[in-house]
């Protein structure tokens, strides 16, 4: 074994004192190259997988699990500016099950439910009033900070008292700050799901007592404007404004082609909330009366005698019977008397904001483009896309001018030498891979032949050796078969043999190793001998 390791570096050594200056370095370079591949591939596959242990972390909780870790010696990294601690990921859920045994990480609690567990007989009915505001603000900041997007958030709640002999009791409301991750920006739906989330969490709490805000003191939603705050209101303005212009222009582009017309909507949309009450009684013919009676008198017989006797007529007037003798009198009343029910018909209306106050619509059409159009079809088809009520006060004026299309000739010119220049990066960049493509094949080329040409010389200058060490043997056997052997002469032979061994596998060697070399000083003797 040692032989063969000595036998291994001396070959070693022969071949790299044989290389050119330029392939020592070559060789080396190499070799270092190979070692320090060889180095970050064993420290990439050594090194552990981390994973996230904890987020979100305070720094009391923090400090308290790293001094934890250092003392049971298990690796760990933060991230986050250090709110996430990460372990290897093999070590993940028994470093959480040893730290959940040591109590951390303590954010969360002495928060939310958890400040009920340790009251007793002897609290009060002021702290535990407290407790349990307190305990419900910490369960509804945990749940608002569970929305994507809200790192913190704090909530605060006003509960008043309960009056026991009132009719009406004041109205609780609700504050709710929240800290949004980096480049986070809430909508009016978001803002409007934290607001019924708290509002559905309390009993008796209107979603118009619900007041958020985020961090920067902007205020995002407040009961004062009907659930929508100045941002909220203006966001919902710019959306109607766009739309409308949207619709129309589409309408535009159709008729006149991309970039022949401009349209700008106004719209002045009603943000009052209002509610009205209305009855209205009536009568249905259709349903029988509650109650209805009929009363008939008749009277038939001898008219009265004397001028101040008379029956009462049918007007409820004493007829004077004139006339003396005997008569007769008859007359009939009738009367009918319904109870019908009162349709009684009570509405009750709420009027949501955003209601369009007035809409004003300007376009402007390219000269050049509308020469054939007539701007009255235009502004009346306008006026019935987007509803436009001159009753109102809706207004639309459609005009003609020419367009500077300065800004588009340049934009235009830009794209096109853009295109340009992109398409000659293009040829270049396929010229260079060519290029590249051809000088490795021709490189390729080249290697091959020369190593093509190498083995050929080889072959030769073997075949040379060979022949001229065979003839030598034959030689040196046929002097010795006419000589009479001695042990002398026999161990002299011997030793010639091994010297002559020695020497074949040296020139074996010189001749893999510099085949060039040994094939010029063989033309050399060759040439010598001729």
């Amino acid at each position: 074994m040692k032989q063969n390791l000595t036998r291994t570096l001396t070959r070693l050594r022969t071949t790299f004192l044989s290389f050119t200056p330029g392939q020592r370095v070559v060789a080396v370079i190499g070799t270092a190259a190979l070692v320090l591949a060889a180095f970050m591939v064993f420290r990439w596959v050594s090194t552990p997988n981390y994973a996230p242990l904890y987020s979100n972390l305070a720094s009391e909780d923090a400090s308290a699990i790293v001094d934890e870790l250092d003392s049971q010696g298990t690796p760990y990294q933060l991230a986050n500016g250090g709110s996430t601690i990460m372990v290897p990921r093999d070590e993940v859920y028994s470093t959480r099950i040893a730290l959940s045994g040591q109590g951390l990480p303590q954010q969360g609690a002495d928060e939310g439910y958890s400040l009920l567990d340790n009251q007793d007989i002897s609290t009060s009915e002021f702290q535990e009033q407290t407790d349990f505001k307190r305990a419900m603000e910490g369960e509804l900041a945990k749940t608002i900070e569970a929305v994507d997007g809200v790192n913190t958030a704090v909530v605060h709640l006003a509960l008043p008292p309960t009056k026991v002999f009132a009719d009406e009791q004041d109205p609780p409301t609700a504050s709710v700050l929240i800290d949004t991750s980096a480049g986070t920006t809430f909508d009016a739906e978001q803002v409007q799901a934290i607001v019924h989330l708290v509002a559905a969490s309390v009993d008796g709490l209107n979603p118009d007592d619900v007041t958020v805000a985020d961090s920067s003191g902007k205020v995002l939603s407040s009961g004062e404007t009907g659930g929508l705050g100045a941002s909220a209101r203006d966001q919902q303005v710019t959306e109607f404004q766009q739309q409308k212009s949207q619709q129309i222009q589409s309408m535009l582009d159709r008729v006149l082609g991309p970039g022949n017309s401009t349209v700008q909507v106004t719209a002045d949309l009603d943000f009052d909330k209002s509610v009205s009450e209305s009855t209205t009684y009536g009568k249905n013919t259709k349903v029988p009366p509650l109650s209805s009676s009929i009363s008939t008198e008749k009277y038939d017989g001898p008219a009265g005698s004397g001028g101040a006797s008379g029956v009462v007529g049918p007007d409820g007037q004493m007829d004077s019977l004139t006339g003396g003798g005997s008569g007769s009198s008859r007359y009939t009343k009738e009367s009918e008397t319904s109870d019908n029910a009162v349709e009684t018909t009570v509405e009750h209306r709420e009027t949501a904001p955003g209601a369009v106050n007035s809409l004003h619509v300007g376009v402007v059409l390219d000269s050049a483009a509308a020469q054939n159009i007539n701007t009255a079809d235009v502004q009346s088809l306008i006026a019935s896309a987007v509803g436009i009520d001159p009753q109102r006060g809706d207004t639309v004026e459609v005009t003609t001018m020419p367009f500077d299309r300065t800004a588009d000739q340049a934009a235009a010119a830009e794209l096109a030498a853009a295109a340009k220049a992109a398409k000659t990066e293009q040829m270049w960049q396929l010229v260079r891979n060519i290029g590249i493509a051809v000088a490795v094949l021709a490189m390729l080329l080249l290697a091959w032949l020369r190593s093509r040409r190498r083995g050929r010389l080889r072959e030769e200058t073997t075949t040379y050796l060979v022949e001229q060490l065979r003839n030598d043997a034959l030689e040196r056997a046929a002097a010795a078969a006419a000589l009479e052997t001695s042990p002398a002469l026999t161990a002299l032979e011997g030793a010639d043999q091994v010297a002559a061994d020695g020497l074949r596998r040296d020139l074996a060697n010189l001749a893999e190793r510099q085949p060039d070399d040994v094939a010029a000083l063989l033309r050399g003797w060759l040439v010598e001998r001729s």
